[in-house]
């Protein structure tokens, strides 16, 4: 028993030596994260999001009006005041106002809001400058499951706080309603609140990789968040900043949206581009003009590269037959 005590205790001295000589004396293995501190994240992109509050009218059952309140977030584009959100932050709403970091709230001219439904986007706009915008990254180059974001917001309309998380999935398809699909959403295992819908999704480098949308995220189950792709939505915004508002030229087709080998046609609008080009239920798109169609999102993206009064070739699959026929994009309809 003596001799198994000492072997014991010299055990231990060759195990808790280096601890007291140090890492000299015998190399010890070291763990580092490569995961940046989300403090300084956090620290950077803060100054660039808002939160924004709106009243409305409405009524109760016995058609007495009352004011509802609602909140949600932003994030400053544009050191001249330029804020980006969710439609479905701002629809409906009779006055607004924006709230910065610092605490200093202006009201928002309404004749300033300029919206798009279809992609749940907004634009707003301040009567101030000198403002922090955000930086806006790529949400597709280098962007991986696994990869840690953090979204920064007004859940509750508590004021702005950050969630971590990570991307859990990309390019995901998401219906809203009954004629509304979201392309190439982001989800996201960090927590999107009411509140949140139009704040900043960052990357570690505190780049807007996308606009998280409580909205979305009520489609889904607890755990998921979601996103729209800043790849998706800067186009949009763009074109809201420019003009005001979005003209897309319009096939007149719904997809399946999560069909893989082609866009499969789910439904035809009467009198519509697609339906004057022959197009039915069930047939798969797989070109337009010279580019290929694999999913419903990148007949989306090629319509949308085209211009309206454009004439194009469609290639489609009917019945395992490939045809060709043409159609001439019109302007899309109001939503």
């Amino acid at each position: 028993m003596k001799r198994a005590s000492i072997k014991y205790l010299l055990a231990c001295l060759i195990i808790l030596t280096p601890l007291f000589l140090g890492a000299n004396c015998l190399p010890l293995t070291t763990y580092t994260s490569s995961l940046p501190s989300i403090a300084d994240v956090v620290a950077k992109v803060k100054p660039s999001v808002v939160a924004i509050n709106t009243e409305l009218v409405t009524y109760d059952i016995f058609n007495r009006p009352y004011i509802e309140e609602g909140a949600g977030s932003g994030w400053i584009i544009d050191e001249d005041g330029i804020i980006v959100t969710n439609n479905h932050v701002v629809e409906g709403a009779e006055t607004i106002t924006v709230t910065l970091a610092d605490g200093t709230t202006f009201p928002v001219d309404m004749s300033r809001v300029f919206t798009d439904s279809l992609s749940d986007l907004a634009v707003l706009e301040i009567n101030t400058t000198g403002l922090t915008p955000a930086d806006i990254g790529d949400s597709s180059a280098g962007v991986r499951v696994g990869d840690w974001v953090v979204a920064i917001g007004n859940p509750l309309g508590l004021g702005i706080s950050a969630k971590e998380g990570i991307i859990s999935r990309l390019e995901v398809s998401i219906t809203i309603s009954s004629g509304q699909t979201l392309y190439d959403v982001i989800e996201t295992s960090a927590a999107i609140n009411p509140g949140n819908s139009g704040g900043p999704l960052v990357n570690m480098e505190g780049e807007v990789i996308g606009i998280t949308s409580a909205k979305i995220a009520m489609v889904g189950v607890e755990g998921m968040g979601y996103a729209l792709s800043s790849n998706m939505a800067i186009p949009i915004i763009n074109e809201l900043m420019d003009t005001g508002y979005v003209v897309r030229p319009w096939l007149g087709v719904v997809l399946h949206p999560t069909y893989d080998g082609g866009a499969l046609i789910t439904y035809v609008v009467a009198g519509s581009p697609a339906a004057e080009a022959g197009l039915r239920t069930g047939d798969v798109i797989t070109r337009l003009n010279a580019q290929e169609i694999s999913t419903a999102y990148g007949l989306i993206q090629a319509i949308h590269s085209c211009q309206v009064g454009q004439r194009v070739e469609i290639v489609f699959l009917r019945g395992g037959v490939e045809n060709i026929t043409y159609a001439t994009f019109i302007e899309s309809p109001p939503p």
